[in-house]
C-alpha cells in the first residue's frame, strides 16, 4: 500500500494523527527528520538518474562512433531540445508537485486527474512540437555553425523535437509515481526505456544506415515503449481502486488551463537555465569542433554528479509537496533543508572524483579515427576541474529549486532564473569565450579565453544562481499559498 514515507518503525504520533513525510519521533515525542526514510525515497530516484546517465553515455558513445563532428552537433542542440520540451510540456512538469500535494492531503483521485490532464495537454501541443522541429533551419541558422555541423544538427533536430511530446508524456507518468513515493516503478520504466534505446541506436544508426537521425528516432521509439509501460502500470488494479485512474481521464478544459498556467513557469525555471547552457554549448561548437566535442563530453561526464543529485533533489519535491498537502509548512522547511544539504555535499564530492578520473575516462568517448579527438580530450581534462568547482553550488541550486517546486513556489524562481541566465551567464560566456571579431556580437568585451573561459562563466553563474535560490527557500516566503 502507498503511504507517506515515515520511520521504519511505523510510529504514529499521540492522538492517532498521521505521521508527516520522513518524520520519526523519539520516546519523548520530539519530531526528527528520518534519514532512512529520505534515503528510501532518494536512492531509487538516484538509481533512476543513474539509468539516465547510462542513456546519455550510450548516446554519446554512438555519436563518437559516427564522428567527432556528430558528437559536437548533438552537443550543440541537446540543451535546446530540452528547453523546447520544458516550455511546451510544462503541464507534465507540474505533475509531481500536484500529485505530492494531493497525496499529502489524501485527495487520491485528484492525483490521478493531474496525470490525465497532463496527457491531454501533450496531445493538444503535439502539433507545436512538430512545428518547432520542422523549423530547424530557421532556429539553427543564426548561430553560425560550420556547414557540416549545421547539417548534422538539423538532421538530429527534426525527429528529436517532433517526437519529444512522447517524452513529455512519460515525464508526467513518472511524476505521478515519484509524487506518491513509488520511485521503484519509475526506475523499472526507465530501465526498460534505456535498454530499448541502446538496441535501437545500433539498429537505426548503423544497420539501417540512418546516421545521426537514427539516434533521435531510437530515443522516440524507446520513449513510446516507456509510455505504454507507464500507462499499463498506472491502470493496475491497486491504482484503479485507490486513485480512480480509470475514472479520471475526462478532459476538463478549465483544469487543463490551470495546470498549464502552473506548469509553465515551473518549466521556465529549468528551461531558462538550460537555454543559457544551450547557447553556451553552441558558442563552444562555433569556436571549433574540438571545443564543442570537449564541452559535450564534460557535460555528459558531470551528469554523473548532476543526475543522481537531481534524484536527491526530486525527493525534496515529493517530501515538501506531501508536507504542504498535509498542512505542515514548518515540517516542509525542515525536510527541505536536509535535502538541500545532502544534494550539495553529494555533488561536490562526486564532481571532484570525476575530475580526478578525467584523463583515463575521456579518451574512451573520443573517436580514435579522427585527428580532433585527441585535442578534444586535452581540452576536456582541463574543463572537468572547472566543472568540479561549481558542483556544490549546483547542488544548492537543484535542492532549493526542487524544494520550492514541491511547495508550489514557481513564479518568483522563474523571474529570478530567466534574467540571470540570459543577462548574466550568456553575455559573460560570450565575452570570456571569443577573441575580438570571432563572436556573434561585437558590443561585448571579448577576452578570447576559449572553452576554458566559457566554463569560467559557468562557474560564476552557478555560484550566483545557487546562492539566490537558496536564499529564496530560506526566506520562507514560499509558505504563502501558491496552488
Amino acid at each position: 500500500m502507498d503511504a507517506p514515507l515515515t520511520s521504519a518503525s511505523g510510529f504514529r504520533p499521540p492522538g492517532g494523527a498521521a505521521p508527516l513525510p520522513a518524520q520519526r519521533r523519539d520516546p519523548a515525542g520530539g519530531a526528527h527528520v528520518d534519514q532512512r526514510a529520505i534515503w528510501a525515497l532518494a536512492l531509487p530516484l538516484m538509481a533512476n538518474s543513474a539509468v539516465q546517465i547510462v542513456l546519455n553515455l550510450t548516446d554519446m558513445w554512438f555519436m563518437g562512433r559516427i564522428s567527432t563532428e556528430a558528437l559536437a552537433a548533438v552537443g550543440a542542440v541537446q540543451w535546446l531540445v530540452l528547453v523546447v520540451v520544458l516550455v511546451l510540456g510544462g503541464a507534465g512538469t507540474a505533475v509531481q508537485t500536484l500529485v505530492a500535494q494531493a497525496f499529502g492531503a489524501r485527495r487520491y483521485a485528484r492525483a490521478a486527474q493531474a496525470v490525465w490532464t497532463a496527457l491531454w495537454a501533450m496531445l493538444v501541443t503535439a502539433p507545436l512540437f512538430v512545428l518547432v522541429g520542422s523549423a530547424r533551419h530557421l532556429i539553427l541558422a543564426p548561430f553560425g555553425f560550420e556547414s557540416q555541423i549545421e547539417t548534422l544538427a538539423s538532421a538530429f533536430w527534426l525527429p528529436r523535437v517532433a517526437g519529444a511530446c512522447v517524452g513529455a508524456a512519460v515525464w508526467a507518468l513518472l511524476g505521478f509515481f515519484n509524487g506518491i513515493g513509488r520511485p521503484r516503478v519509475t526506475l523499472w520504466i526507465s530501465i526498460c526505456t534505456t535498454v530499448t534505446n541502446a538496441l535501437l541506436n545500433q539498429l537505426f544508426i548503423f544497420h539501417l544506415g540512418w546516421g545521426i537521425a537514427g539516434s533521435a528516432w531510437a530515443t522516440n521509439a524507446a520513449q513510446a515503449l516507456g509510455l505504454l509501460c507507464g500507462l499499463a502500470w498506472f491502470m493496475r488494479p491497486h491504482y484503479r481502486a485507490r486513485y480512480r485512474t480509470h475514472l479520471t481521464w475526462h478532459l476538463h478544459p478549465r483544469r487543463l488551463l490551470a495546470q498549464v498556467r502552473f506548469g509553465l513557469p515551473m518549466g521556465l525555471v529549468t528551461a531558462a537555465d538550460l537555454l543559457g547552457f544551450a547557447i553556451f554549448q553552441m558558442m563552444q561548437t562555433r569556436l571549433g569542433t574540438a571545443g564543442g566535442a570537449a564541452t559535450q563530453m564534460v557535460v555528459i561526464l558531470t551528469s554523473l554528479a548532476y543526475m543522481p543529485g537531481f534524484g536527491i533533489a526530486s525527493a525534496g519535491t515529493t517530501l515538501v509537496g506531501q508536507s504542504i498537502g498535509a498542512g505542515a509548512p514548518a515540517w516542509a522547511m525542515r525536510v527541505g533543508n536536509r535535502i538541500i544539504l545532502l544534494c550539495a555535499l553529494y555533488m561536490f564530492g562526486l564532481g571532484f572524483l570525476i575530475a580526478l578520473g578525467g584523463p583515463w575516462v575521456l579518451p574512451f568517448f573520443a573517436g580514435a579515427h579522427d585527428a580532433q579527438g585527441a585535442a578534444a580530450v586535452a581540452i576536456g581534462v582541463q574543463l572537468l576541474w572547472l566543472a568540479a568547482a561549481y558542483q556544490f553550488f549546483d547542488g544548492l541550486n537543484m535542492g532549493s529549486s526542487m524544494s520550492l517546486r514541491g511547495a508550489g513556489d514557481v513564479r518568483v524562481p522563474a523571474a529570478l532564473v530567466l534574467p540571470m541566465s540570459l543577462l548574466l551567464f550568456v553575455p559573460l560566456a560570450h565575452a570570456f569565450t571569443f577573441a575580438p571579431g570571432a563572436g556573434w556580437v561585437h558590443f561585448l568585451p571579448q577576452f578570447g579565453w576559449g572553452a576554458f573561459g566559457g566554463w569560467v562563466a559557468v562557474l560564476i553563474y552557478v555560484i550566483v544562481l545557487g546562492s539566490t535560490l537558496f536564499l529564496r527557500w530560506h526566506s520562507g516566503a514560499w509558505q504563502r499559498p501558491h496552488l
